[in-house]
């Protein structure tokens, strides 16, 4: 699925367009990613947010 609305990291206002019409900067998207409960890689998401090396 392709989202519509992008937002601007620097000024933090919404487009939808791929660089922002303000500052001309790069547009991220603002929605988190899905969640699943057979995800694979959740082990490896913790490990970068928190800092901490798992043993799982």
């Amino acid at each position: 699925m392709k989202w519509k609305i992008r937002k601007c990291p620097k000024d933090f206002t919404y487009t939808l367009r791929d660089k922002c019409p303000i500052c001309g900067s790069q547009t991220i998207i603002p929605h988190p990613p899905r969640f699943s409960p057979i995800d694979k890689y959740v082990k490896y998401r913790i490990e970068l947010k928190k800092g901490i090396k798992l043993n799982c």
